[in-house]
């Protein structure tokens, strides 16, 4: 993929790839920027899984929605790396206790963990088309991430496989389905349960907006809240008995001082990710709405 810096208004200099000259390098890298990368909170580095067992994962980290993540690092093209990273995948759901104890110790102990849902990332430089088979086969929730270094320290990450990394979710419309029966499934209609038609109705033209920016862009369905994703969560949306609530990543800067329906809760305790709450009372507060959750798609780049 060729990579260009621009010189003046009529020049294009090429810019070569280059690679780190360690793994750790590439490692310490990711590392250093999880949130920013993955929207991730490291938890260890190089972290052992036992005598009989005898490996070493790259990288655990907890996901903005409290999921485990497994990563794994390659400097070169190397088929062996999903081989460890699902044997690791395989370790860690036998020993969620120790993930659980390695959290504690670097985050603190107020985190309940969603073992619904392990995300393992796989980081090289290239992947062939044998892995690229093999994961489709395999079924394991697993994406492959390619890396580009450029000469010029630019760094370029490219997602070329994810294998459904959350669960689909569906609309249930039963009247009959009692509000423990959503619990157990967690569909859209759990939050949905007894709203009132307006409620119903702005969450269907949020919805229907938001997937329609990116044919990539997944709903993952929590307990608390409804999360729209890319590489990371775009807008998270609580729902409230006359309102809905929405959470984006945007700081006040990014906010038009008249917009009234806005607050910074960046020190206020609040569900979903993000700092920016949208508090949506009216019709009239939608193509905020839409505004804001289109700007935050543009910053995170899909």
């Amino acid at each position: 993929m060729p990579f260009f810096q621009i010189i003046d208004d009529k020049r294009v200099e090429r810019i070569s790839q280059t690679n780190f000259d360690l793994e750790k390098r590439l490692q310490e890298l990711v590392e250093g920027n999880l949130e920013e990368f993955f929207s991730c909170r490291f938890v260890a580095s190089e972290f052992g899984t036992g005598d009989e067992h005898a490996g070493r994962i790259d990288s655990l980290a907890l996901s903005e929605d409290d999921n485990p993540v497994i990563i794994e690092y390659k400097k070169v093209e190397s088929s062996s790396q999903i081989n460890q990273s699902l044997y690791y995948l395989s370790w860690l759901k036998d020993h969620k206790g120790d993930f659980e104890m390695a959290v504690q110790k670097r985050l603190g102990p107020n985190f309940e963990i969603d073992w619904s849902y392990i995300r393992v990332i796989c980081i090289a430089p290239n992947y062939s088309k044998y892995d690229l088979h093999a994961v489709r086969m395999m079924g394991a929730n697993i994406e492959l991430w390619q890396y580009r270094l450029y000469e010029n320290g630019a760094l370029y990450l490219d997602e070329v496989f994810t294998n459904n990394k959350v669960p689909k979710t569906k609309i249930t419309t039963s009247p009959e389905l009692e509000a423990s029966s959503f619990a157990e499934t967690l569909t859209v209609e759990y939050h949905l349960h007894n709203k009132e038609p307006q409620i119903r109705s702005w969450f269907e033209e949020l919805r229907e907006f938001t997937l329609g920016l990116d044919d990539s862009i997944e709903e993952v369905v929590r307990k608390s809240y409804i999360a729209y994703r890319g590489s990371m969560n775009i807008v998270c949306i609580e729902f409230k008995r006359k309102q809905i609530n929405l959470y984006l990543r945007l700081l006040p800067e990014d906010i038009e001082p008249e917009v009234s329906i806005y607050r910074d809760v960046r020190n206020i305790g609040h569900i979903g990710t993000g700092d920016a709450e949208l508090i949506i009372c009216n019709e009239e507060h939608l193509p905020i709405a839409k505004k804001y959750i289109d700007q935050v798609y543009k910053k995170l780049g899909g």
